[in-house]
């Protein structure tokens, strides 16, 4: 098989679009498609369902695909594990990163795994987790940083980093954090009763936080009104700070006693974990694990 040939039908298939793959890939569309039309007679069979805006695998091109990008995996798994050996110290990594959070790690980690290995190129993405999984599955991201229960792992290897506790917050100065307050002093367990009539600000259904919360407050019997949703941490501490709502929210953001805020644990406690994801049997390289040693620093610390 031609290594270009399978970058191209794959790049393809990432974009859905030959014209938009082609501009990836620095070619003319009409260079592309000859391309396509050539590996496609010699097939046999067409690999792609073609329309004006779109291009969708047919069964034969699921099956191209798959081989692909196992086959390109290998290439990239091979030229790594042969960069290590040589101690190059060089290459490229592509990391997913959840927005807010996941950026405020990788700046601060950055500039030590930089003055480590310089002649790394990363690129940092932000994405949601399900967009990660998919991404690290395909091979077309190195790791993927998440937070995810256990049952919302899919195929892909996950490395836990810790285990982070999400807390009930409230507006300082709000009568049921006066409450709350005093029932911890008096080590009385949190009866969530009460936020029947607290306005929430949430996170947003597709956040993997979200059914965890959903179910905290089924359990409870609780239905209370959710002002808006929203897919930014910050913008739900900048709400609880306004005195405008409570919410729940990870210990990341809480671990700087941020003005106007009082968090209660729940009880039981309710957590999720960190994980660094790659992809299951892809290797890693040094600078992976090392980026990878870093995020873990930055999240137990």
């Amino acid at each position: 098989m031609d290594l270009k040939q399978l970058e191209y039908m794959v790049q393809i298939a990432e974009e859905q679009n030959i014209s938009r793959a082609a501009e990836k890939l620095f070619l003319t569309q009409s260079a592309l498609n000859q391309q396509l039309l050539k590996l496609e007679k010699q097939l046999g069979t067409p690999l792609f369902y073609r329309s004006r805006s779109q291009c969708r695998p047919t069964p034969a091109g699921e099956i191209y695909l798959a081989g692909a990008r196992e086959i390109l995996q290998i290439k990239k798994d091979t030229y790594r594990q042969i960069g290590d050996l040589l101690e190059a110290r060089s290459g490229r990594l592509s990391v997913g990163l959840l927005s807010g959070r996941g950026m405020d790690m990788f700046t601060s980690i950055y500039p030590e795994f930089h003055r480590e290995y310089p002649q790394v190129d990363v690129e940092p993405v932000e994405m949601s987790v399900r967009e990660q999984q998919v991404q690290v599955a395909a091979g077309t991201m190195d790791i993927g940083f998440v937070t995810v229960a256990p049952f919302q792992k899919d195929q892909n290897h996950y490395q836990r980093i810790c285990v982070e506790e999400i807390f009930l917050a409230l507006p300082q100065d709000s009568p049921l954090a006066a409450r709350y307050r005093e029932d911890r002093i008096q080590g009385r367990r949190l009866d969530l009763k009460p936020l029947q009539d607290v306005p929430f600000v949430a996170i947003h259904r597709d956040s993997t936080l979200r059914p965890l919360i959903d179910s905290v407050l089924e359990n409870a019997g609780l239905a209370p009104r959710i002002l808006f949703e929203t897919g930014n941490f910050h913008t739900l501490v900048r709400m609880v700070q306004a005195g405008l709502c409570a919410s729940f929210l990870p210990r990341h953001y809480l671990r700087d006693n941020p003005e106007g805020i009082t968090a209660f644990s729940l009880s039981p406690r309710l957590t999720w974990e960190i994980h660094a994801m790659t992809r299951r049997k892809s290797y890693l390289s040094q600078a992976g694990a090392f980026l990878i040693q870093l995020a873990a620093q930055f999240w137990r610390g």
